[in-house]
């Protein structure tokens, strides 16, 4: 085996765990160098995972390591720049949410992932863990009868010291609050499991933080399987959680948890007095145990290279999860009800996922 020779951009908290999911890939990969504006940060960073090469400027990385995969984890507002640099270089990439600011952004991606054979993946290792996988297996053979009613709540907490971070908090570089920011892992596994969405209302509002994005978003959702969907964003929540539930004609999915989740985090259950005992072991007999986390995802995005194949989450994957956050903040803007597919090139909310100019 050959490993792949993968760089990542960007030395901030999360790439950690970017670092953490490629040591574990051990000899399927071969990390040859970082990037990062702030030589001494890159430089620290190679040190301490013993990275042989750092640089301040991804050009010049590209030319000179010619890595098949790079990881990106730096601010949003300059996630499509990399990405596009990236795919031109001839590299996969795996980018940290969002992948940009736009449907526009997104679309132009996808045409350079044609262009040049190679796929642009986002971050949204909630779906690659195990729960979520065999959930998601249970729903496509409707082994619990018709999905009718779901929620997906992202309560999570973050002071004004948080956004002292300079990209934070505002359109230009964040593309977003914390509809964008935080509740996007959690709608993007509510979108993903439900099936293709049709409709969304919306509000959100900025209503203590001094911040331009939202502090708080709400919607409703209607999916082409009639289903409905309820959604609240919040960084205003002492007691944070993540929780999903997902109502069928037989039973019950719930998850509860916060940044991430393992089998012990998923319930089943079905009404009293039912016959579907049997049943309901069976759909909580999840095969195996796999945590929702950045290794998860990568092990499946490898897999795809051996084969050359497009992988979970690129473009096209992820696109109903962007499609639905511009909605939410058209639908919240506007006041009107948003049609799946109605957002195009003449809507300032195509460019921007805020209706404004980038």
């Amino acid at each position: 085996m050959t490993a792949y020779r993968v760089a990542l951009i960007g030395t901030g908290g999360i790439a950690g765990a970017h670092m953490s999911a490629l040591k574990e890939m051990k000899e399927r990969v071969q990390v040859v160098a970082a990037v990062d504006i702030d030589r001494d940060r890159v430089e620290a960073f190679c040190a301490k995972y013993a990275i042989p090469h750092a640089y301040t400027n991804e050009v010049a990385m590209l030319a000179a390591e010619q890595p098949d995969l790079v990881h990106i984890a730096t601010p949003p507002g300059i996630h499509h720049r990399q990405i596009m640099r990236c795919l031109e270089a001839g590299a996969w990439v795996l980018c940290e949410k969002p992948l940009c600011l736009g449907l526009a952004q997104l679309d132009e991606i996808s045409r350079t992932e044609k262009l040049t054979g190679k796929y642009c993946s986002s971050v949204v290792q909630w779906r690659f863990g195990s729960g979520a996988q065999h959930l998601k297996q249970l729903i496509q053979e409707q082994a619990m009868g018709r999905q009718l009613v779901g929620l997906c709540q992202t309560t999570w907490y973050r002071d004004q010291a948080y956004y002292a971070v300079p990209w934070r908090g505002k359109w230009a570089t964040e593309g977003g609050g914390t509809t964008m920011g935080h509740g996007i892992h959690a709608m993007d596994l509510f979108l993903w499991l439900l099936g293709e969405w049709e409709e969304i209302s919306a509000m959100s509002g900025t209503l203590d933080r001094a911040i331009e994005v939202d502090d708080v978003s709400m919607a409703i959702v209607r999916f082409q399987n009639g289903a409905l969907g309820s959604i609240v964003n919040s960084v205003l929540s002492p007691r944070q959680q993540t929780y999903l539930r997902f109502d069928f004609q037989k039973a019950t999915v719930e998850l509860s948890g916060l940044y991430g989740y393992s089998n012990q985090n998923w319930r089943y259950s079905i009404p009293e007095k039912s016959s579907d005992e049997a049943a309901l072991a069976r759909w909580r007999a999840i095969p195996s145990d796999i945590p929702s986390s950045h290794h998860a995802q990568l092990a499946v995005l490898l897999d795809r290279m051996d084969r050359n194949e497009r992988p979970p989450a690129s473009t096209i994957d992820v696109r109903p999860t962007l499609e639905g956050i511009t909605a939410l903040y058209k639908s919240s803007a506007t006041g009107a009800r948003v049609q799946r597919g109605s957002i195009v090139q003449d809507d300032p909310y195509y460019w921007h996922v805020a209706g404004q100019a980038l």
